[in-house]
């Protein structure tokens, strides 16, 4: 199955339906449908073999995205807040092929050689030029979406996202035209990420409208979601944190909204704490998936949520913190160094299987031979089969051969009222090995001091957890998905470190 039958299957169904709200006036599932066979028709008839998307959020996005399928060729959003060395090297990598980008980001393209730059407006008016012509999809490309990670340990690789791999997460998680007529969704997450693109598909399958914020601020979030009555919504854990104190700050509510998930980053219990008081009557649902994955591989679903807030099994209250439990469409593991399936509450690397897991880059697939992917992150399986993450494994400090998690040590210094953020780390260590380090932000008007955090921490946890060096800062560096920058951090405290 190819992601243009996704968005032809509503406009069969319900042609009327509102696919897209945005300032320029509504779009139904129809006109999408016939603008995609149009811009597809044009796209067709170009040199290059993809179609590349350089911009903020937009109703031109889900229109790049169907139409490339239906011309048979690879989409890649590329990360347009790059530098512009980076951005345009990338670009070149696609080469040759026709790149759709906001007309203000044009200059920092311009003279790639293989690159057809036009502007959405254009790609668009090429749609309405060929809506209306006899149109046959081109051969099918098995390769759907080309994804480029971040890079930050080296040049970035692109990750293959098969049609069937984006089809089977869609149709095994979203009910087909589930969603009301006046549902609406919320779109702030970066077009780039693999959460962009599975908001767009699922929700065209679902029947919800989409409405895209091309840049985030909280105000604008909360304007834009009482505009367009949004009932569901996607954000990181940054993202939500700010809305709360927006929405406390005017002792405001947002009556339309349902459902919120999360992801893309360890969600800080006090913030989720927050929301569930903020917003009792909206469902709230981590999930936790990777590029390679499709998107989401396990959730904790609204019911857990309350479940856990409401119990006194400390067990249960615990689970607060887990990223639920695994699709049932999926097979998941937790293994140690030597490959061997860990018991339940035993740490080690997370593998998953199944039809929408791709795992595989160009040039190259980290698949083992029976089909499992190596997630590279650490975690954990509880009695009932909830998923524990800990970072990556290259973030679990090794300190006199413990392996220590960050998320268990920042979870307890956030408890501390006069703590803002966190971030814990490894720096180098000449006894240890690594040393426990603590980045720092305090809330406005709060202190507290070395002294007394070290204290709080040991009270809690093993002395061995306990930061040995702490840097206090105004601000913690994150990417635009919610992560914190922790390599930055390293080699900037690392740094420091070596020059006491």
């Amino acid at each position: 199955m190819e992601l243009p039958l996704l968005l032809e299957m509503g406009a069969d169904a319900f042609p009327d339906r509102i696919a897209i709200a945005g300032p320029a006036g509504s779009v139904t599932l129809d006109e999408l449908h016939r603008s995609a066979k149009g811009s597809a028709s044009w796209l067709m008839r170009q040199a290059g073999d993809k179609l590349v998307y350089i911009g903020l959020n937009g109703p031109a996005f889900p229109l790049c995205l169907f139409s490339s399928g239906l011309a048979g060729r690879p989409f890649v959003p590329l990360n347009y807040r790059l530098p512009d060395d980076d951005l345009r090297r990338l670009l070149a990598r696609t080469a040759p092929a026709v790149a759709v980008v906001d007309a203000d980001m044009m200059p920092r393209v311009a003279g790639i050689e293989g690159i057809m730059a036009i502007t959405p407006e254009q790609f668009s008016l090429h749609a309405s030029e060929h809506s209306d012509a006899q149109f046959s999809s081109a051969e099918v490309n098995d390769t759907a979406i080309l994804l480029f990670t971040s890079g930050t340990t080296g040049e970035p690789k692109a990750a293959i996202l098969r049609h069937s791999n984006l089809t089977s997460y869609v149709i095994s998680t979203v009910e087909y035209m589930g969603a009301g007529e006046r549902d609406a969704t919320l779109i702030s997450v970066p077009p780039y990420h693999i959460a962009g693109i599975s908001a767009a598909l699922t929700n065209i399958y679902g029947g919800r409208r989409l409405a895209y914020l091309p840049t985030f601020t909280p105000e604008a979030w909360i304007q834009l979601a009482k505009q367009q009555g949004v009932t569901h919504a996607m954000v990181v854990p940054t993202m939500l944190g700010r809305i709360l104190d927006v929405l406390q700050e005017r002792g405001e509510a947002l009556p339309a909204l349902r459902a919120l998930s999360y992801g893309g980053g360890r969600m800080p219990l006090p913030t989720i704490k927050k929301a569930l008081e903020i917003l009792p009557e909206v469902d709230f649902v981590n999930a936790y998936g990777l590029t390679e994955t499709s998107s989401t591989i396990a959730i904790l679903d609204p019911d857990d949520h309350r479940a856990a807030i409401a119990s006194d099994d400390p067990m249960v209250r615990r689970r607060l913190s887990s990223v639920g439990r695994p699709l049932p469409t999926l097979e998941l593991e937790i293994r140690d160094e030597a490959g061997i399936v860990c018991a339940a509450g035993v740490p080690g690397e997370v593998f998953v299987r199944g039809e929408q897991v791709s795992g595989e880059y160009l040039g190259r697939s980290a698949l083992t031979a029976d089909g499992w992917f190596p997630t590279n992150d650490a975690g954990w399986l509880d009695g009932a089969g909830y998923l524990f993450i800990e970072g990556r494994l290259d973030d679990v400090i090794v300190r006199g051969g413990e392996n220590i998690s960050p998320g268990e040590i920042e979870d307890v210094l956030r408890e501390h009222e006069a703590i803002d953020d966190v971030a814990i780390l490894g720096l180098p260590d000449n006894q240890w090995g690594e040393r426990v380090a603590a980045a720092i932000v305090l809330k406005p008007g709060k202190a507290a001091s070395q002294d007394e955090l070290k204290q709080w921490v040991q009270a809690r946890l093993r002395s061995t957890k306990t930061p040995e060096t702490w840097d206090f800062r105004d601000a913690l560096p994150y990417n635009d998905t919610g992560k914190v920058l922790r390599r930055t951090l390293k080699v900037e405290m690392a740094k420091a470190l070596a020059n006491d």
